[in-house]
């Protein structure tokens, strides 16, 4: 193999093997990686614009049996700090969330061994029936699989179900790494690798949209990474030709502060910025049939994820109102409204809101307001 001669594979959208992908990763240099992510951003997204959303995630319960080792946020069943959100609650996030400019829930949980799919779906008709505008980005491949087997159904009628009651598009969380053997050491009470591919091919197939993501730089290796985006890859083509698939790729390095993954496997996040700039170079390389790919500023800060915009990144996430998972575990950086739009500026493109859909959005009436209060005040 040469290095050349892979990039140039890559610039012709060519399907690089896992095996092709690690070369490439441990060979090629920075520089190479990041003008090639960045070649192939252009083929794909054209021009300055990058995207952003307003969104809010929050939890639908905290009570999860699933024991991810790499989880700070989780409580077992029974524990004094479980609870499940009220109705009463949603109503307040959602209403603040609108108030922010946003139109979607971010909306996931833990693998709660009584919530099955009448509760969720009831759940979703409520919502909506309450506000028929909000957008719900809700559960994930382990919560469709853990509801799945409480229903002793399918994934195919669980999703048609979720769907029909409100479920809007379904996100790419869960993959971590979709090899089992990392999948049995950091989260053995998950589904499996190939579950969570054939969820999202169901979902495919009904037409609901997805994403997909993976938290690397713990304990998996490198070729374990490739792999991970050759299946995605293979999933999204097999999509049929009228769906959308996947949306977006979203990789995040893992987050290590009081996990216990990190004490007991003494797996730390050793991601530099360079490393992650990579990644993001690699997903665009291993993954020319996904459109979008978004950088995960909330995990990497700002600087680098300015740098990933400019190495095949088009996507700078959301401002996230609400974060707790990940928050939990050492991820602290945050943005309002006007700071994600002058990060954007600031690293050379247009800010432009988007839906989850990644349709552009008009910017609020709240937010074009604050922006001009600002600016008058620094006149002032």
């Amino acid at each position: 193999m040469q290095v050349n001669d892979l990039l140039q594979r890559a610039l012709q959208l060519d399907f690089l093997s896992a095996e092709e992908g690690v070369f490439l990763f441990e060979q090629a240099s920075t520089a190479d990686l990041v003008y090639v992510g960045q070649k192939l951003r252009q083929h794909h997204v054209p021009g300055k614009i990058v995207t952003w959303i307003i969104d809010r995630n929050s939890n639908t319960t905290n009570v999860c049996n699933a024991n991810c080792k790499f989880c700070n946020f989780y409580r077992r069943p029974g524990h004094e700090e479980s609870y499940i959100t009220s109705i009463e609650s949603y109503k307040t996030k959602i209403e603040e969330t609108f108030a922010f400019g946003g139109e979607q829930l971010l909306l996931q949980g833990g693998h709660h061994p009584d919530l099955g799919l009448q509760y969720y779906c009831d759940l979703f008709r409520e919502l909506k029936s309450l506000y028929p505008n909000l957008k719900l980005h809700a559960l994930g491949p382990p919560e469709i699989a853990h509801i799945t087997k409480l229903e002793k159904s399918t994934h195919t009628e669980v999703l048609k179900a979720l769907h029909e009651a409100g479920l809007d598009s379904l996100p790419g969380a869960g993959a971590e790494i979709l090899s089992d053997r990392v999948r049995r050491l950091i989260s053995k009470g998950k589904c499996g690798g190939k579950e969570w591919l054939d969820i999202m091919r169901a979902a495919h197939q009904l037409n609901i949209t997805t994403s997909a993501t993976m938290m690397f730089g713990h304990i998996e290796t490198n070729m374990e990474r490739m792999q991970h985006l050759v299946d995605i890859r293979q999933v999204q083509s097999e999509k049929p030709e009228t769906a959308k698939g996947f949306l977006a790729f979203i990789p995040w390095p893992f987050m290590d502060e009081g996990t216990l993954l990190k004490k007991i496997k003494r797996a730390r996040n050793t991601c530099t910025g360079d490393e992650y700039v990579r990644m993001i170079a690699m997903s665009r390389i291993m993954l020319p049939n996904v459109t979008n790919i978004q950088a995960s500023w909330l995990t990497v800060g700002k600087q680098v994820a300015q740098v990933c915009l400019h190495s095949g990144a088009n996507d700078f996430g959301s401002i996230m109102i609400e974060e707790n998972v990940v928050s939990a575990a050492g991820a602290a950086f945050r943005f309002t409204a006007d700071g994600i739009q002058q990060a954007i500026i600031d690293a050379g493109y247009e800010p432009r809101l988007r839906n989850q859909q990644y349709e552009f959005r008009i910017l609020p009436e709240n937010i074009i307001q604050q922006k001009l209060d600002k600016e008058k005040l620094i006149v002032d």
